[in-house]
């Protein structure tokens, strides 16, 4: 059974809630989409791409260069960049999606920030609505899913205008050179090749804008890659001492009384 499971009072009434104190729970998230309301902001902190979803395109922060990476959540969880994407502020709750396409608000019960007790927020009052703490959260998300959903349709609309390209980004590592697939990136040679008629269409229904923040955001992959040195640089630090045994071993607290003048005689 999924630990993500939607919001409900059968299921969460008495239950409490705490906000996270940190980032881990992203770590391994390489990847995460964007909303339309967040890309001016995100594009200047973190690299953007076109990812395709489905049948839909949309645009996201790349987080990390290989599957389950994420460069811009450090050792004790702390956040690294200068905007933190949408999609992580409101956890543990998430937004899910019901059969008929309407999102619905979710929790993940596997976070260790629910459960029983006095410590946290309630679910739910005494009426059975939700909590003001919730009501706030499930607006904030909700909002987000819908933002979203208007950045796939314009990202839909620059894939068909031809100017959407596969983004060749490399990665040297332990096994050589590695492509990282999945991303894509605004042509922009044909971006400005588009016909009057087309670019005119595309900039007034604000497509173009979508486009320039994904271009300008490129220059951001610099520092991912200096972040993806950083770590493997400690990652390989720690690995040599973990290999280094030492020659003698003594206790930390050693009564043993060296006389010098003797060594050697």
């Amino acid at each position: 059974m999924s630990t993500i499971q939607p919001v409900s009072p059968a299921r969460h009434a008495g239950l409490r809630w705490r906000g996270s104190a940190s980032y881990r729970f992203a770590a391994t998230t390489a990847v995460v989409p964007l909303a339309a309301a967040e890309v001016a902001k995100a594009a200047l902190a973190l690299p953007l791409a076109f990812i395709q979803r489905d049948d839909h395109w949309g645009l996201a922060a790349v987080l990390g260069l290989l599957p389950g990476q994420n460069l811009y959540v450090d050792g004790n969880g702390a956040w690294l960049a200068r905007y933190v994407p949408a999609g992580f502020r409101g956890y543990p709750f998430l937004i899910g999606t019901q059969a008929n396409g309407e999102p619905t608000l979710c929790v993940d019960e596997a976070s260790g920030l629910v459960g029983e007790g006095t410590e946290g927020e309630l679910f739910f009052d005494e009426a059975g609505a939700l909590s003001p703490s919730v009501a706030q959260v499930a607006t904030f998300l909700t909002e987000t899913a819908r933002s979203e959903a208007a950045l796939m349709e314009a990202c839909d609309l620059l894939v068909k205008a031809g100017v959407v390209e596969v983004w060749p980004i490399t990665v040297q590592g332990e096994q050589g050179t590695q492509h990282v697939a999945g991303l894509y990136r605004v042509n922009e040679t044909a971006l400005n090749g588009l016909d009057d008629a087309t670019y005119s269409a595309l900039r007034r229904s604000g497509v173009i804008a979508v486009a320039y923040a994904q271009l300008l955001s490129t220059g951001n992959l610099t520092q991912l890659g200096q972040l993806a040195q950083a770590r493997a640089q400690a990652e390989a630090a720690e690995r040599a001492k973990a290999e280094v045994k030492p020659i003698i071993t003594l206790p930390e607290e050693s009564t043993i009384d060296w006389d010098w003048s003797k060594i050697g005689r």
